[in-house]
């Protein structure tokens, strides 16, 4: 279950985002996929369309219908906001901050690593005793 600080809270989203229920076109449909005997008895999948802006949405995260529901419209939240603020939405921020975790590292900054293992090195060595000195020398 959903706990209502939660709804509330995607409430609140939905609003500033400017989408009203009456925008939104609601089905539940039969779920595929593993669940066995329950999704083939019950219609639990949500089917979201947003009528404004024609974006469509499809959720059987959960085996429950009023779950389902909560996730198809923080979907739905998703991804017209990303629509809405393009670069400036949440999601674009993180594959920007991903993207610039994977960039290589410039010859300075690997210098400097470089020299960072070497001092943390001979921190080591210097710890040993010493008749373990002269063994690795």
């Amino acid at each position: 279950m959903i706990n209502t600080n939660k709804l509330r809270v995607l409430e609140k989203r939905l609003e500033n985002l400017g989408i009203k229920e009456s925008d939104i076109e609601e089905k539940f449909v039969r779920a595929s996929g593993h669940g066995g005997q329950k999704l083939n008895k019950t219609s639990s999948c949500v089917f979201l369309k947003h009528i404004p802006s024609g974006m469509l949405v499809k959720c059987s995260a959960g085996r429950l219908r009023e779950d389902n529901r909560f996730f198809a419209r923080r979907i739905l939240a998703d991804k017209i906001e990303d629509r809405v603020k393009g670069a400036e939405s949440e999601k674009a921020k993180k594959i920007h901050k991903l993207r610039k975790q994977k960039n290589r590292r410039s010859k300075k900054a690997k210098e400097k690593v470089l020299l960072l293992k070497r001092i943390q090195s001979d921190k080591k060595i210097l710890r040993k005793k010493p008749s373990e000195k002269t063994d690795n020398v």
